[in-house]
């Protein structure tokens, strides 16, 4: 089968893609180190939890959420207790197993990041577009995301 390749319209937007991510990635981490001494991930394993059930999960749960490897789960999760975001308990009904909870200072170190992250996210995406041009990016990453799921079943 001949490969289809990209247009270079398409080609263009892959590597503006590519691009954004990378810098965008990057100055959210740096957003977040200077605000509020979290990293990108920290903050993302903290969402998760403030956002989860009485701020609980099993950590497969949490890796399947963030769709992380275990070690990387582990090692971070390891950090984040050292810090004292989070704690680890055994799992009622499970033996071998632990869940993962969000502790008063993990809590409190979202709520601290999360506005300058929002207002970041704000500067550097949404005010870049008319609205429009956003109705239209997260139709663009829905559709995407819904792909990608489908595809990992």
């Amino acid at each position: 089968m001949a490969v289809q390749w990209l247009t270079p319209a398409e080609q263009r937007a892959w590597r503006a893609y590519l691009r954004t991510g990378t810098l965008l990635t990057a100055r959210l981490n740096r957003q977040l180190q200077a605000d509020s001494g979290l990293s990108l991930p920290e903050y993302e394993v903290l969402v998760q939890l403030s956002e989860a059930p009485d701020g609980r999960f099993r950590p497969f749960q949490l890796g399947l959420a963030l769709d992380w490897e275990q070690s990387r789960l582990s090692h971070l999760l390891s950090r984040m207790t050292r810090r004292g975001f989070v704690t680890r308990q055994d799992c009622p009904g499970d033996r071998r197993g632990a869940v993962v909870v969000l502790t008063g200072p993990g809590r409190a170190a979202i709520e601290s990041a999360a506005p300058g992250h929002v207002t970041a996210v704000r500067r550097l995406v949404f005010d870049q577009m008319d609205s429009a041009q956003a109705r239209a990016f997260g139709q663009a990453f829905e559709a995407i995301l819904a792909a990608l799921e489908e595809d990992g079943r």
